[in-house]
């Protein structure tokens, strides 16, 4: 499945019973190395979170009652290079030695303890309505608009310009987007932070 999601397609879907986003990332990861087709688990995670653009994570709750508890979204960690040359500028030993520490530091870091994804939640149900929590990466957001065709496109940018705020460069042409432009209003949650549309409640 990951191998197929790698190459030669559009998108992959599949099923999975993990309760929390890195279970599910940690159980694919082994689920690899058991296939033997890594042996470092690193390498294997690597892979596993480079196919991973959305978890939709579905509940069952007591009553029977099966809905979309939250939309997880899994972006990967880029390795930067964050060393720097600064101890050419230092005049004494001391101070190169400070900056030599300093890179020592980073490297040790990345070594030990090296964060190869982040996640977010982009959608929660909470008290029967679906809140946006927090955008989409400008990255899956610019995959998202390229596969729509010209009038999902335009709907798709205003929808980003009424939620989040956001306008993708080089698609700067969605200008004074207001709330009469949607059958539905746009609300803020709370404080602020957390903005969405009030959705129909989940049967």
């Amino acid at each position: 499945m990951i191998q197929s999601a790698q190459v030669a397609s559009k998108f992959t879907l599949f099923t999975h019973h993990a309760k929390t986003f890195p279970d599910l990332v940690t159980a694919l990861r082994n689920s690899m190395l058991r296939a033997g087709v890594f042996r470092n688990e690193k390498t294997a995670e690597e892979q596993v979170v480079q196919v991973l653009n959305f978890d939709i994570h579905l509940v069952k709750d007591f009553r029977g009652r099966r809905y979309i508890e939250r939309i997880t979204e899994c972006i990967p960690v880029e390795d930067k290079n964050e060393y720097t040359f600064d101890h050419r500028k230092e005049k004494t030993i001391e101070g190169k030695l400070d900056k030599f520490m300093d890179n020592a530091t980073i490297y040790f870091s990345k070594s030990t303890n090296k964060e190869l994804y982040k996640y977010v939640n982009i959608l929660e149900y909470h008290d029967g309505t679906y809140v946006l929590t927090n955008p989409i990466s400008e990255h899956n957001l610019r995959e998202m608009r390229n596969n729509m065709d010209d009038a999902d496109a335009v709907e798709f940018d205003k929808f980003i310009m009424r939620n989040w705020g956001i306008k993708l460069k080089g698609y700067e042409d969605v200008d004074n987007v207001t709330n009469e432009d949607t059958l539905e209003p746009a609300t803020i949650t709370t404080g602020g932070s957390k903005r969405g549309r009030k959705p129909k409640k989940a049967e």
